[in-house]
């Protein structure tokens, strides 16, 4: 019902249906990571593209046939994707990996001001974060008190804007 309304404009539908998938949607992703070899903290990314998917396919959604199968195969789709993403990679808990984002060495002040220039472009909390953790060398435990975020918020916060400065590396080295 709140799909058939959103597909018709209705946008108060759309975000109540949006905030009812949502538990749903994180719950199934939590559970299914780790059953196909990925870690909880990659289960909000999925919850993330799914949502997305769902908002750039609703229209293709068969209004005579049941939504939740259809939103499950988006789903199951975005969980697929984000493990063939992953790949035989391992990952590391960014704890085991502190003393080396904070390792103090014979910087360049050319590299520093790079990198200063590079994590300016973040937004304000991906900045933190990288500031606090990589630059200050605070632990995820110190920085997730200070910022009032849980540690595997500050965890998968961390990896996304790792992301981003990679991103944003690749495209000033063009």
């Amino acid at each position: 019902m709140l799909m058939r309304a959103a597909i018709d404009g209705d946008s108060v539908a759309y975000r109540r249906l949006l905030a009812s998938l949502t538990p749903v949607l994180r719950s199934v992703a939590r559970r299914n990571c780790a059953r196909v070899g990925l870690d909880g903290g990659e289960a909000e990314d999925v919850v993330q593209e799914a949502l997305l998917a769902i908002h750039l396919k609703r229209q293709t959604w068969d209004t005579d046939r049941p939504i939740i199968p259809w939103i499950m195969t988006i789903a199951r789709n975005k969980l697929i994707d984000a493990r063939r993403r992953k790949g035989n990679r391992q990952s590391l808990p960014i704890d085991d990996l502190t003393d080396i984002l904070a390792a103090e060495g014979d910087d360049d002040p050319t590299d520093r001001r790079d990198l200063d220039r590079l994590i300016d472009k973040l937004g304000d909390r991906q900045r933190d974060l990288v500031r606090s953790l990589s630059v200050e060398g605070r632990s995820v435990q110190e920085t997730a008190a200070r910022l009032e975020m849980s540690e595997g918020a500050v965890r998968v916060a961390l990896h996304r804007a790792i992301k981003s400065l990679a991103a944003l590396y690749r495209k000033d080295s063009r």
